[in-house]
């Protein structure tokens, strides 16, 4: 792997936070997904971000160290991220806003020579999915029934608001914004930049969740 001279340390850290945490809000809806299949797809695209976080902690230290050992203050992961599930229509869209940020994100990153470049190029092609996949029900549910029509627009609402900690390009809030279209949703308005905001007890909760195994078992290897 590269030292973690050559990269933007505190950006590579970010995206790992971000993709770690996202895995596992995603991993919750495991056995609760509106069908088997919805289970078992939400489980591959945690998975796909478990992945990704790994890589990109082990390019800058140990993975174990930073996933396990940093306090919760010490992590840099958007808030939108950490927030519990609620409704299956927010999760949705927080899918959607997330994959179009790292879409773009990771496919200015794949250009980029060395370990970096080749974790963003793997990442890309898995990211892809997950657009499609995000994009494909926010259309079922906005251009569905009445309900799902209003939960998936409250979801957006929602989620919208504080997509803007993530920093998305043009490009990312155009292709999201062409979905949204698509599924005959509202646009809730421009994208508002703000700061990466503090941590919630969210944050608190969902780390001691993940880290119940290695608080009781420190150090074992399987």
């Amino acid at each position: 792997m590269s030292s973690s001279s050559e990269v933007d340390t505190g950006m590579v850290l970010a995206l790992a936070d971000d993709a770690l945490v996202a895995s596992h809000r995603l991993s919750e809806w495991i056995a609760r997904a509106p069908s088997i299949e919805e289970d078992v797809a939400l489980a591959n695209i945690a998975l796909d971000l478990l992945g990704q976080a790994r890589l990109l902690y082990a390019l800058i230290g140990d993975e174990d160290e930073l996933a396990y050992r940093r306090p919760a203050g010490a992590f840099r992961n958007a808030v939108m991220l950490e927030r519990p599930n609620g409704d299956f229509g927010a999760t949705i869209a927080r899918l959607l806003l997330l994959a179009a940020h790292q879409h773009a994100l990771y496919s200015s990153l794949a250009a980029a020579d060395g370990d970096l470049g080749a974790i963003a190029a793997k990442a890309v092609k898995e990211v892809s999915y997950h657009r499609d996949h995000a994009r494909a029900w926010t259309v079922r549910l906005g251009d569905g029934t009445e309900e799902s029509h209003r939960r998936m627009q409250d979801g957006l609402d929602a989620e919208w608001a504080v997509w803007g900690e993530l920093a998305p390009t043009q490009e990312a809030v155009d292709w999201a914004t062409a979905v949204i279209t698509q599924a005959t949703l509202r646009v809730p308005g421009p994208v508002l930049a703000v700061e990466r905001q503090e941590h919630t007890a969210d944050l608190d909760e969902l780390l001691s969740t993940m880290r119940e195994v290695t608080a009781v078992h420190p150090g074992a290897t399987w």
